[in-house]
């Protein structure tokens, strides 16, 4: 009962975080996923530098990620007329020579490792602010990625342990279910059509397919963060939410789900 009810409290502090942040401005949201974003590309290197001959200076890497996250608000918010993303490039350069002195036992694999961090991790939480500027600064189009992504999980959850039987892709999330997939893709339908109701941005049929597009990158998304988390034979990438692991277990169907997202908007609102 104890841990259910830390569960609960932890989960609601982090869904009040996460929803608060995008509805009360455009500069709240920046704040929060910043913090997130560099957080998580922490946690992420954390992990890797558990692999011998690894070892990433985890403060770069993180100051590179947040750099990216704040270069992409600059950019799609148009807040500033400058090729910010020019700074962004000069740091990664300069972090990828400085392995050439650091003179680490396998400085290919800390170079890999460091890309890896930014392109899986960093370039998607820079992409939400493309999302949240397709068209002007749309922070309920913006929220939907998350509530469709948390709509999904949790029927895929209930669906999952009432009906489960067939394994989805067992080597890697063994509690994973087909049943639990479509069962969460059908909430989801449910939520796109809520969505469409209110928010008139896009069509009931574009509010669908958003919402189908965010439940299969969205699986995909947690199969590579458990593809990880198995590899390395760690049960979460950290614990700064008590009863739910770290921040990139909170975010990893977000992973995949924004870029999708993402590029289907940029072809609707080109």
């Amino acid at each position: 009962m104890n841990n259910f009810v830390k569960r609960t409290l932890s989960g609601a502090i982090f869904v009040t975080i996460v929803v608060g942040s995008i509805l009360l401005s455009q500069f709240s949201f920046v704040l929060v996923f910043a913090i997130i974003c560099g957080w998580s590309v922490a946690e992420f290197h954390k992990l890797s530098n558990l692999q011998p001959d690894i070892k990433i200076n985890s403060f770069l890497a993180t100051f590179s990620a947040v750099l990216l996250f704040l270069c992409s608000y600059i950019n799609a918010s148009g807040l500033i007329k400058f090729p910010v993303f020019v700074i962004y490039g000069i740091t990664f350069i300069l972090i990828s020579i400085l392995e050439l002195y650091l003179k680490k036992n396998n400085p290919i694999h800390n170079w890999a490792y460091f890309v890896l961090g930014q392109v899986f991790i960093a370039l998607p939480f820079a992409l939400l602010n493309y999302i949240g500027f397709i068209k002007d600064f749309q922070p309920l189009i913006l929220l939907a990625v998350f509530v469709s992504i948390w709509v999904n999980d949790t029927g895929a959850y209930l669906v999952g342990v009432t009906m489960g039987k067939h394994r989805l892709f067992e080597r890697i999330s063994p509690k994973k279910s087909w049943e639990g997939f479509f069962g969460g893709a059908f909430f989801a339908l449910l939520s796109g059509y809520i969505f469409s109701l209110f928010i008139k941005d896009l069509s009931l049929i574009q509010w669908l397919i958003f919402s189908e597009i965010i439940v299969v990158f969205g699986t995909f998304g947690d199969l590579n963060e458990s593809l990880l988390k198995r590899t390395l034979n760690v049960k979460d990438s950290g614990n700064v939410i008590p009863g739910h692991g770290g921040l990139l277990d909170r975010f990893d169907s977000m992973l995949l789900a924004a870029p999708a997202v993402y590029l289907f908007l940029k072809l609707l609102f080109n």
